[in-house]
């Protein structure tokens, strides 16, 4: 009872703020997981929610072990930021931890929320047309933008980069890459962008093949690496090496994903090609965890799998997560994360796009562990760690 006295106040604000808004209602549920005391203390979930139905709500599991069982607190942004209008907003896109600030990119909305790390109490936000998803260097956010919010349109206009100070939510400069970027990760100050030509497939006109490589000591485009078509995630491994996921064109062209390599200029480049789709992934140390769930407009189906890639070899290592009955239940896997420190995971359920989500939880053998009801669409998952005492 003591986690929901203070909630309670915060929601009757929000009936008073916000009488002619649908509010979903904060709620403190018990997983009965085990709660273990260690370096994560707990894991913030963003649900994207309908496209257009405004309900991209944020969740927080409890790691701490204050309890003696795993809590999960469902949409803590409307009950801890009780006057902000609508909310958080329209499309929940990407969540990062950056130092002490908790950023959150509204795909629909053109924004990006920023609220302290400990609770989730708003800071401010950053307005950027279209966003998509955000990386960090040197106290600045690069937050990759669509900019045009037509797909119907043949004349979409190229993505951008937008760099934003972090300590004062100011942009700063931005730079052109290619057609609606998506996720990006930085090397060697760096910068490398997932191009996919989303809107060009949709209206026939084919999707982008590159990864744009921006120096970020001048915010130029430099060089734009040939890849495949329609690329999605791209993140780092502990190599330096780049892992980028291709979604293929859903109808001949099968999704996949590639690793880049330096070659012997010292420059990025395609080291190979994984014909195993992949639809979200988690690199912890060697392993890359990954489900893949593969969409074919000929047969209207889609096919879904499961595995971990070891990126020091190349190779698919495993072709399964967990043996457990609980794998055959998830309907839509949408998102994956994995405790860098016990290898335990999280697999995110979007069911049918239009309801409440689940998340599973499994330990590192694969054992199931516990499940509990999310928002609409959970996709999008970052670990709060133990502040560090000074």
């Amino acid at each position: 009872m003591r986690r929901l006295i203070p909630y309670i106040c915060m929601l009757l604000m929000l009936v008073a703020c916000r009488d002619d808004v649908m509010v979903v209602p904060f709620e403190d549920i018990n997983t009965g997981g085990q709660a273990v005391k260690g370096e994560i203390v707990g894991m913030y979930l963003l649900n994207e929610g309908n496209m257009g139905s405004n309900k991209a709500t944020l969740d927080y599991l409890d790691l701490s072990g204050n309890d003696e069982t795993v809590h999960y607190l469902r949409n803590i942004y409307a009950s801890r930021n009780p006057t902000t209008v609508m909310a958080l907003g329209d499309v929940g896109n990407d969540i990062q931890i950056y130092g002490s600030r908790l950023w959150l990119v509204v795909n629909c909305s053109n924004k990006v929320e920023v609220a302290r790390a400990t609770d989730a109490v708003r800071i401010g936000k950053v307005d950027i047309p279209n966003c998509r998803y955000v990386s960090f260097h040197g106290g600045y956010a690069y937050v990759s933008s669509y900019v045009g919010t037509q797909y119907a349109s043949s004349n979409s206009p190229l993505g951008s980069v937008y760099q934003v100070d972090t300590l004062t939510l100011q942009k700063i400069d931005s730079v052109s890459v290619g057609y609606q970027p998506e996720e990006m990760a930085i090397l060697d100050k760096r910068l490398y962008v997932a191009n996919s030509g989303g809107y060009q497939g949709m209206t026939g006109q084919g999707y982008e093949h590159t990864v744009s490589v921006v120096d970020l000591t001048t915010m130029r485009e430099t060089d734009r690496i040939e890849v495949a078509p329609n690329l999605h995630h791209l993140k780092a491994d502990r190599y330096g090496q780049l892992w980028v996921t291709s979604r293929g064109n859903y109808m001949n062209l099968a999704s996949s994903i590639y690793w880049l390599e330096k070659g012997a200029d010292g420059q990025m480049q395609v080291g190979g090609k994984i014909d195993q789709p992949v639809s979200d992934l988690c690199i912890v140390g060697d392993s890359l965890y990954f489900y893949g769930s593969q969409w074919n407009e000929v047969t209207k189906k889609n096919s879904i799998t499961y595995g971990i890639i070891n990126v020091a070899t190349h190779q698919v290592v495993s072709t399964c997560l967990s043996d457990a009955p609980e794998m055959g239940k998830i309907r839509m896997p949408y998102g994956i994360i994995v405790n860098p420190h016990e290898r335990d995971f999280y697999l995110m359920d979007a069911k049918n796009y239009t309801s409440s989500g689940e998340l599973f939880h499994f330990l590192a053998d694969g054992t199931f562990d516990w499940k509990v009801t999310t928002g609409d669409i959970p996709a999008h998952a970052v670990f709060l760690r133990k502040e560090k005492k000074e």
